[in-house]
């Protein structure tokens, strides 16, 4: 029999400020990526993407890389208990691989799952219930860009119960869909000295920046992203008549030297979205741009972060240099 769950949800998601957000995203002409996992179906057409996309999930080699990472982490946890926190925990399968290893070398382990969708949450619980008692796992409702006071309100709900546990936070697959200047600041203050910070990211194969940026370009441009994007489209009311979906590759807006992935969809006839009271009004040769996504290398990471006062303190990479893991420690101060 299923058990019912309870789903601390933080203001960034209460249906006034998600209203707000949408409204500012498409009036900018840029989306916030949480409308992309919105819905039931949203959710599950992206656990398909994955399925068939990830590199963690048709390359067996990349599972290696999060089982070295966590051993060279695990001996540096030295509390006895252990809060695994999965930031954008999205299906919690590598998730529920650290609570298990992490059980398996005798430490006690509370699961906190965080992400901006109630069912992404709900499907992370029940990757690691096998794992854990009910009562071991909190779910956590927030929109990481949006949210204020986040490390307040987090450690309200989820509060660090004891001086002999620590956390070890995931931030699996999430950084390349963010603004660094917008994502990395909040890192650092959600991380204390004792705690620990994993985060994965995709990286462009190869020496040449710009060519391996290239090559993976085909992961996002294929027929399941583009439904994928296109819920949220349709859900708004536009049809396929109203224009065209165009992958590019496009350098970042704040100055880091990036590349990234982007989606735009061009419109060629007006169209007009209505929320409510508010009207929206698209142009024919206007583009709204969908979804993006950064390629790094591990020169781009180490140098992003330092600016941000945090340090890589060790990497480990795929054979096909498509994948990395990180851990990622706090300094305590910026570059300047």
């Amino acid at each position: 029999m299923a058990t019912p769950a309870t789903i601390i949800i933080d203001p960034s998601q209460f249906p006034d400020a998600v209203r707000r957000t949408l409204i500012a995203s498409l009036r900018s002409r840029r989306i916030n990526h949480k409308f992309l996992y919105d819905s039931q179906r949203q959710t599950q057409k992206w656990l398909e993407l994955h399925e068939a996309c990830s590199p963690a999930r048709v390359d067996p080699q990349v599972w290696m890389i999060y089982d070295q990472a966590l051993a060279a982490v695990l001996p540096q946890c030295l509390a006895p208990r252990i809060c695994v926190v999965g930031l954008g925990c999205g299906g919690g399968q590598k998730d529920s691989q650290f609570v298990r290893q992490l059980q398996a070398a005798g430490r006690s382990v509370r699961y906190v799952a965080v992400d901006v969708s109630p069912t992404m949450v709900m499907v992370a619980r029940d990757a690691v219930s096998p794992s854990l008692p009910l009562e071991n796992i909190s779910l956590f409702v927030c929109d990481l860009a949006e949210a204020t006071n986040l490390p307040e309100t987090f450690n309200h709900w989820h509060p660090r119960r004891a001086a002999d546990e620590s956390s070890l936070f995931t931030f699996f697959g999430m950084i390349p869909n963010f603004e660094p200047d917008q994502i990395l600041p909040l890192l650092g203050a959600l991380l204390r000295p004792e705690d620990t910070l994993l985060f994965s990211a995709n990286l462009a194969p190869g020496p040449d920046y710009a060519a391996g940026v290239q090559q993976i370009l085909p992961l996002y441009d294929n027929a399941l992203t583009r439904e994928w994007l296109w819920l949220f489209l349709s859900d708004l009311g536009f049809s396929e008549a109203d224009g065209r979906m165009e992958f590019t590759i496009e350098g970042d807006e704040s100055g880091f030297g990036l590349l990234r992935v982007v989606a735009r969809f061009h419109l060629k006839r007006d169209r007009m979205v209505s929320l409510g009271s508010e009207r929206i009004d698209f142009r024919s040769g206007e583009n709204l741009r969908v979804f993006f996504s950064y390629r790094h290398t591990l020169e781009t990471l180490r140098d992003v972060l330092s600016r941000f006062g945090l340090q890589v303190a060790n990497a480990w990479t795929s054979t096909s240099r498509e994948e990395g893991v990180f851990w990622v420690r706090k300094t305590g101060h910026a570059a300047p």
